[in-house]
């Protein structure tokens, strides 16, 4: 069975999890621009990084026989400095028209500030300028409020909910996504967040219908492996394949695909390219 993690940072992963992840079933993959551990300072920061999910990154995945696509958009938690808010969202229309680029995100809240409001209104209405589909980042603290008010917002700008991919979501804000017509995903994670039990138990009673999960996995502890081994608790569970595919590879297939650049042909490994003049297969042990 084909997996497909919709929102991994892999910028922050070793060529290592890229092998794991192909060895696993992983074929296809969205990576979500985000911020970078610690506030960017400069415009030319998010352009190196826009370019690096455009261009090296589908790179490394593909010498792994893995399809790369990202999000693009100014994140949550940089959108409170207002020179990078004013640089970042006057330069997101040139990287939004570009190929590999299945959706604007992330997108949402982290603080709840005037700032984040502007980001976030700014942004829906990109996505429906581009006709892309929108990933929300829902805040940690205050989750329940932060997923309510967030819903009202895209409410308000006249999104179509069937573009609208919720995610970090848990027990409390499922039937607020659900309900509201949008896209329910699921960061599983080691020890916060979601883990494997809770979100079979949340398929159980939900069913698979708009249900994503996703590693986000990123510079903190996290696991690159939280797609696959959520498929295998599926089935430990009793779901049986035709339920597991619907979450694990048909719903994100589905949500990207309304962007209308999702490209999910097999990837033909080269082991004499390069990107830059840069391998990342160098060193490779002979087969």
């Amino acid at each position: 069975m084909r997996l497909f993690d919709p929102h991994i940072h892999m910028t922050s992963r070793t060529t290592d999890d890229y092998e794991a992840m192909a060895a696993a079933g992983v074929a296809a993959l969205v990576e979500p621009a985000f911020w970078l551990g610690q506030p960017r300072t400069n415009v030319g920061s998010f352009l190196d990084y826009f370019d690096g999910l455009l261009g090296w990154e589908p790179f490394r995945a593909s010498q792994f026989g893995i399809v790369h696509h990202c999000t693009i958009a100014l994140n949550p938690k940089e959108a409170n400095d207002p020179g990078l808010r004013r640089d970042v969202l006057e330069v997101l229309p040139r990287y939004l028209a570009k190929d590999g680029v299945v959706a604007v995100g992330e997108v949402g809240y982290d603080s709840v500030t005037p700032g984040e409001d502007e980001a976030l209104a700014a942004q829906l209405e990109l996505a429906r300028a581009h006709g892309l589909p929108v990933m929300v980042h829902t805040p940690h603290r205050d989750k329940l409020a932060g997923t309510r008010r967030t819903l009202d917002v895209v409410r308000e700008a006249g999104i179509d909910p069937a573009d609208v991919i919720v995610d970090h979501n848990n027990e409390l804000t499922v039937d607020l996504v659900r309900d509201a017509g949008c896209w329910a995903a699921f960061s599983i994670y080691p020890d916060t967040k979601m883990d494997e039990a809770r979100m079979v138990r949340l398929l159980q009673e939900h069913g698979t219908e708009r249900m994503l999960v996703n590693s986000a996995a990123d510079w903190g502890r996290s696991d690159p492996l939280k797609v696959p081994k959520t498929a295998a608790a599926m089935r430990e569970a009793g779901f049986d394949a035709a339920a597991i595919e619907q979450v694990v590879w048909t719903n994100p297939v589905e949500v990207y695909a309304r962007s209308g650049r999702l490209e999910l042909d097999a990837v033909a490994t080269d082991r004499t390219a390069t990107f830059a003049g840069n391998s990342v297969l160098r060193g490779e042990r002979p087969a």
